[in-house]
This record gives C-alpha cells, sequence and structure tokens, in this order.
C-alpha cells in the first residue's frame, strides 16, 4: 500500500517509503518526489516515469551514432552565463508554467519530431527556423520576440529588460537545434542569464520514463 501527500500550490506528490510494502517496486522521480503537476494547454499534467520497469526507450532514440554533422556532440556549456540544466531543474521552470508569466519553455524541434515523439508537458513548439534569418523574415521574428517572449523594441535597438526566461530543448545531446536558436538570441541581444538550456532533451527525458503529451 502507497501513502502519498500532495503538497498544495506545488504540485508534488510525496511518497512515504516506510508504507512500501518490500516487495513492491516504485519509479519516483526522486526518493521523495513521486509526481509533479504542471499547466498545459489549459489543463493540469501529471508528469511522473513510466512505471514499468521493463520499459524501454523508444526506437527512434535508441540510436548511438548519428551522422556527425549535422547530428554532432553538443558542449556540456553553450556560452557564457547560459545555464544548462537537467530534467529536476527543468519540472521547476515547468511548474512556473501559468503561474509565472516570465518564463516560456520551447521545443525548437522542426519536422514531424514533436508529432512523433511528443513533447514535454507545458513546454509550446517553435521551431528552430523561426528565429533564424536565414528562414523566416526579420519581421516575423522579430513579432515573436515582441509578442511571446516580451522584448521590447527602442529604434533600431531591443530592450530585454522585462524579457522572459527562455528554457530551450530540443531531442539530445547530439541535436543542434535549441543551441542554434540560442546563440541566434545571444547575438539580438537577448540576456544569457534568461537563456537556460536543457540539453538532454527529449532523449534524455524518455530515457528516464518521464511523460511526453502530444503537441497542440
Amino acid at each position: 500500500m502507497k501513502a502519498f501527500i500532495i503538497a498544495a500550490g506545488f504540485g508534488l506528490f510525496w511518497a512515504n517509503p516506510q508504507l512500501v510494502s518490500a516487495n513492491e517496486k516504485t519509479v519516483n522521480i526522486t526518493a521523495a518526489v513521486k509526481a509533479v503537476e504542471v499547466l498545459n494547454q489549459g489543463r493540469m499534467i501529471r508528469i511522473e516515469r513510466n512505471p514499468d520497469t521493463d520499459n524501454m526507450i523508444d526506437p527512434d532514440y535508441s540510436l548511438t551514432s548519428r551522422p556527425c554533422p549535422p547530428y554532432c556532440v553538443q558542449p556540456m556549456q553553450l556560452a557564457p552565463g547560459v545555464e544548462t540544466i537537467g530534467e529536476l531543474e527543468m519540472l521547476d521552470y515547468l511548474k512556473k508554467i501559468g503561474h509565472d508569466p516570465g518564463v516560456l519553455v520551447i521545443d525548437s524541434r522542426d519536422s514531424d519530431w514533436p508529432l512523433r515523439s511528443g513533447i514535454i508537458p507545458g513546454a509550446v513548439v517553435i521551431p528552430w527556423q523561426e528565429l533564424h534569418p536565414a528562414h523566416t523574415d526579420t519581421e516575423k521574428i522579430a513579432d515573436t520576440l515582441i509578442l511571446r517572449f516580451g522584448a521590447a523594441r527602442q529604434g533600431s535597438l531591443w530592450n530585454f529588460e522585462n524579457a522572459k526566461t527562455l528554457v530551450l530543448y530540443c531531442n539530445g545531446p547530439w541535436c543542434g537545434q535549441s543551441p542554434t536558436n540560442i546563440k541566434q538570441l545571444l547575438a539580438m541581444g537577448y540576456p544569457a542569464q534568461k537563456l537556460k538550456w536543457y540539453r538532454g532533451g527529449i532523449q534524455d527525458w524518455k530515457m528516464l520514463g518521464l511523460t511526453t503529451v502530444a503537441p497542440k
């Protein structure tokens, strides 16, 4: 038998290990946290790990040797001031969705990747090309900066004082899509401290059996 306490306002489910029978397997996120609830497309979604201890990663993410280029291993730190985060830090940002308008989690993947593999609950899909001047008109990029990221124009310059903290990810440590976006944003003057990078991406997320949802 299991007992859980819901921490009001945090969406955390705390497991009492003393009440778990010796022969019963548990697959918590951490020793104390079983699941986290986040706002996704207007409703609460419970993020947890797949309880099946025989579950395996999707075939799309089981390949070890993708051609490089373009699928080259990314560094741990993309640029000075840009924080590289893991799953627990990602969960902390996801818990802010719907409560803190200053945070936006972005799935940078293009093509049909989000449809094939799902996205992290609470994230929005903005394909990396939509922020790259070689693929998207500069005025459309400006609209994204203003309307979605909270930046402001001051003549020919940008003011990012009230811009959102962006948490970006793509397919995994071998994926260059979110790194390309981060480097492009830095080139535009976006503050490094307002850019976070989940290097593990969907590959690591799925490797840990964490919940994904279909994109909107």
